[in-house]
């Protein structure tokens, strides 16, 4: 296959974690890759090492809180990649909130900025594109944390039901012009992100088969997909859970130790 007419799939937070670990999928699928992560050096110094072809990937820096940045980084890969065929707004941060102190509403304001408004800064470049093309997907990682508000984390939960209401949105908007809206709700993934949380996680999976899984979901332009299934099964009994029962078990929770961004 020439290399012009491979696939293209964009990805933020591609340096760790479920970014890296789709990326890897990707490519081993025979498609191009373009990668945005905030330590580019370190990025395309871990993609060489990976003995990748140097025709089928490129990585651009951005933070996705930096509008600007990431619209470069989108424009960037037009220019040199084309017009991605998947755009998957993977960047973000999970960090323990805790509403009654003053400074922790600067901790929910980069939890919005980063996990929400980088969400929908990632997707804005490409979506006229992929409109007047009259193909293309776009993918939000979300959390099955979006289903209900668990003790300590209100930021995150917040954030990420935002998400699935922000891709639920699109899929609405854009379903005529034959662009695809995916959200994917990853349960507890073993990420550099995960490894620090000190309470059980449940049906913890590895990035690779994560990104297993999500490759086939993204490919068959689903919806909805809850990874690992297990975990699916939760999300349906919490969403379905009575209020007053669930406001039982959480309220005997301890709130979780919080996790500051490094």
């Amino acid at each position: 296959m020439a290399e012009a007419s491979r696939r293209l799939i964009f990805i933020t937070g591609a340096s760790s974690g479920i970014g890296q670990a789709l990326a890897t999928r990707y490519l081993q699928a025979g498609w191009r890759v373009a990668l945005v992560a905030r330590r580019v050096a370190e990025m395309r110094e871990w993609a060489s090492s990976q003995g990748w072809p140097v025709s089928q990937w490129a990585v651009y820096e951005a933070d996705v809180r930096d509008e600007a940045a990431i619209a470069a980084a989108a424009q960037a890969c037009m220019e040199s990649q084309g017009l991605p065929d998947v755009v998957v707004a993977n960047a973000g941060i999970s960090i323990g909130v805790d509403l009654s102190l003053a400074e922790d509403l600067t901790v929910l304001r980069d939890l919005m900025d980063t996990n929400v408004i980088g969400l929908a800064a990632t997707f804005q470049p490409f979506i006229s594109a992929m409109k007047l093309r009259g193909h293309g997907t776009l993918v939000g990682v979300a959390s099955v944390a979006a289903i209900r508000g668990m003790p300590g984390h209100a930021g995150y939960c917040a954030a990420k039901a935002a998400v699935v209401q922000m891709c639920e949105t699109l899929r609405g908007e854009l379903r005529a012009h034959g662009v695809r809206v995916v959200t994917l709700a990853p349960g507890y993934i073993d990420t550099p992100l995960t490894r620090a949380n000190q309470y059980p996680m449940p049906f913890l999976m590895k990035a690779e088969a994560f990104a297993d899984q999500a490759f086939t979901a993204i490919g068959q332009g689903v919806r909805w997909r809850v990874i690992p299934w297990p975990m699916g099964l939760v999300t349906m009994l919490l969403r379905w859970m009575p209020r007053w029962l669930f406001d039982a078990i959480a309220g005997s929770q301890q709130h979780r130790k919080k996790q500051r961004r490094q």
